[in-house]
């Protein structure tokens, strides 16, 4: 939810929930997966009954002439369209937030306006019952689930944990525990919220984190009851089967409390996590904290500077190199770049189509989408093609209801074919990739995991052909025909004999308006090969998923460095280990099939569940504009005492100078050695003198350390 200025605690028994069917394929490893995302309001009404609640009378519109009112969509809708989802290769459908939302109109620009998107939570212990039913119960969200997953889909539910309504409405922030009333802004005696108005510079880190999006009640995360309220809430919904969270806002939320969140959602079960970090491209002021966060609290983003350049490239007149550019970017900063979720529009901006009303281009954009590094996620009815340019498609206009459930589309038709091959041909899901050929209006590039290759070309010019000379591939000497059987124009393609990975293809021309997929998947080998290990952290005892290819399917040994984990379950494909009871730190984990092992891949090894702690420095050393206070420590969680930007924690955060603090999450239980450290704009270190700061940290809740700087 990037655009909020338009965008109008009794925990349930676990026991007693409806049992979930076991997918294939934990939702720790999300790579081959194909994501569709739908605002649950405007995709099918499955349930008319629903339609106008008692207690949110009057928000329903059924000549969906209202934009800002809800329109009918619920749950029942979503279960009714599953086998068209199936059908279409979609294996996770991500829906906007299911809990119960305010039950106000809340005037816009003169018209009621009703909170249909969901991002105004009231109670996250229950289902909004315009997309369930007028008890705000379990059932329609539990079926649609386990509809779901008996058509091997996923389900990753919206979260914001960042805020509730908002604090000028008639409920005034107001929030519920399971329908236990909490608290309200204005009302607030205990703490629960932040109180420091709207977001007026949104490159302040201070700011995005700790005041308002346009007036909604912003949730204090170190607060101990909010703390454990979102927890719970989270964990209710892994117990109500679902597989992943959308963060909503991550930007904007505490940043080292979502360490905790993630943690604590890994430590209770499998589940996926990513997180919308709004930023324009590589260069805005908080790129550097958005891969830092990215790479180290277990959430992955939302690839918006990708997104952009996407957009500015297949909607617009740009030259292939800006994709190029932020990819090469963004694959030197982030360490799990396959994580990323990567998309052509969303709920959030104008639809493609509004931007470029041009077919050709949408289909060329989404055969980028699926084949790039990455996880596809398609907004729903692009399939359809899908959009209302009124007042220039801006929202609510990009959120139009679905107009039909055709399967005949060419888009349909190439979002099916292409998820199939992310889950035949594993280079999609794990591979590296490389820019082999391009011009302005010609990207050739290749992804490539051991010996199984993928190789897509595409031309966006119109009206030029290309003859594309001097291209060479990692394919294997060969003849291929076009994986899509020309589709978009493709043909066949060549390959000769090379040296180093690099097999000359036969020269041939590219005609305008084209894309052509070539691949190779190679043979079974007995050498192991990992591609994805998720979480990429965690605390002994937890369970993690291990995903590749030639495993085998006898049980062989999992090993964190030189200690062997114990195996809960072992396919050609996917694993699930123990982290064993390992120190506190970094580890390559291999796989052992008879006497070949495997590549490794990096983990980290908590030192326990984290806790939020929230550490004050006060009275520290002069700064200068550019020069930051970061934490350093003994523990992983802390840095290791690294003294990079990139390494150690922080920047902190300066509201009252010279007095800096910043929320941590520090192992639970663990007595602590910490420092605090100056980071100059030139890179030069100024430690404070004196003994090592200690603490120990409580084993549950949350916690804060108050220290002065030591001279």
């Amino acid at each position: 939810m990037r655009n909020f200025l338009r965008k109008t605690a009794a925990f349930f028994c676990l026991m007693c929930l409806v049992s979930i069917l076991p997918l294939s394929v934990r939702s720790a490893d999300f790579k081959r997966e194909t994501i569709y995302q739908i605002i649950t309001d405007r995709f099918y009404n499955g349930n008319t009954a629903n339609d106008n609640p008692s207690q949110s009378s009057g928000l329903f519109d059924a000549t969906q002439s209202n934009w800002r009112l809800y329109w009918g969509g619920d749950l029942q809708g979503i279960q009714a369209k599953m086998t068209y989802l199936k059908n279409m290769g979609i294996t996770a459908i991500w829906i906007s937030p299911p809990i119960d939302n305010l039950n106000l109109s809340v005037p816009f620009a003169g018209q009621p306006t009703a909170p249909y998107h969901g991002y105004q939570g009231r109670d996250f212990k229950r289902i909004e019952e315009h997309s369930g039913d007028s008890t705000n119960a379990w059932t329609d969200f539990d079926n649609m689930v386990n509809s779901a997953h008996a058509n091997g889909i996923k389900v990753i539910v919206d979260f914001a944990p960042n805020h509730t309504n908002q604090d000028d409405a008639g409920e005034f922030g107001a929030f519920y525990n399971n329908g236990v009333y909490v608290g309200n802004y204005p009302s607030d005696t205990t703490g629960l919220f932040h109180h420091n108005g709207n977001i007026a510079n949104f490159d302040d880190r201070y700011q995005v984190q700790y005041y308002s999006l346009f007036n909604l009640a912003d949730l204090n995360q170190e607060n101990a009851t909010v703390d454990q309220y979102l927890k719970d809430s989270a964990i209710l919904l892994q117990a109500h089967g679902v597989d992943g969270f959308r963060f909503d806002a991550v930007k904007h939320a505490t940043w080292g409390w979502q360490y905790s969140l993630a943690n604590t959602i890994s430590t209770n079960k499998d589940s996926f996590m990513f997180g919308e970090w709004y930023q324009g491209n590589t260069s805005d002021p908080l790129y550097r904290d958005s891969y830092k966060f990215a790479n180290k609290s277990g959430i992955s983003l939302l690839d918006f500077p990708l997104n952009q350049a996407i957009r500015n490239v297949f909607a617009g007149s740009g030259n292939f190199s800006e994709i190029d550019n932020v990819l090469n970017t963004e694959n030197a900063n982030f360490t799990w770049k396959e994580d990323l979720i990567t998309f052509i529009d969303n709920h959030d901006m104008k639809r493609f189509l509004s931007v470029n009303n041009n077919n050709n281009r949408l289909h060329q954009a989404i055969a980028f989408v699926q084949t790039v590094r990455g996880i596809p996620c398609i907004y729903y009815g692009t399939e359809q093609y899908l959009h209302n340019d009124t007042n220039g498609g801006d929202d609510p206009y990009n959120r139009p209801a679905m107009p039909g459930f055709s399967t005949t589309t060419t888009a349909y038709g190439l979002i099916k074919k292409l998820s199939d091959l992310r889950k035949s041909n594993v280079a999609l899901a794990y591979g590296t990739s490389q820019q082999r050929w391009m011009n302005n209006d010609v990207y050739i590039y290749e992804r490539k995991f051991f010996n199984n290759v993928v190789l897509v070309a595409i031309n966006k010019s119109a009206s030029s052909t290309y003859n594309i000379s001097g291209l060479n591939t990692s394919l294997p000497a060969g003849t291929y025909s076009d994986y899509l059987t020309g589709t978009l124009g493709g043909g066949g393609l060549t390959v000769n004999t090379g040296t180093g990975g690099n097999n000359p293809a036969v020269s041939f021309n590219l005609n305008p308006n084209t894309v052509a997929v070539w691949q190779y998947t190679a043979p079974a080998v007995t050498t192991p090969q990992i591609g994805s290990l998720g979480p990429t952290s965690a605390q002994a005892g937890v369970k993690v998923t291990i995903g590749g290819k030639n495993f085998g399917t006898t049980t062989g040994t999992v090993k964190f460095g030189t200690t062997v984990a114990t195996v809960n379950s072992w396919t050609n494909d996917s694993i699930v280990a123990t982290v064993p009871a390992i120190t506190n730190g970094n580890y390559n984990v291999t796989v052992t099939r008879g006497t070949s092992v495997s590549n490794g891949i990096n983990f980290t090894a908590l030192g326990a569940k984290l806790i939020p702690i929230t550490f004050t420095v006060n009275n520290a050393t002069p700064t200068s504009p550019g020069d930051y206070i970061f934490l350093t420590g003994n523990t992983v969680e802390l840095s290791n005492w690294n003294t990079t930007w990139d390494g150690a924690v922080g920047p902190m955060l300066t509201p009252n100078y010279p007095n800096w603090f910043l929320n941590v999450s520090v192992p639970a239980g663990q007595t602590i050695q910490f420092k605090f450290i100056k980071i100059a704009a030139n890179g030069t270190v100024t430690w404070e003198n004196g003994a090592n700061h200690s603490y120990t940290v409580p084993t549950s809740g949350v916690g804060f350390v108050n220290v002065n700087w030591q001279y």
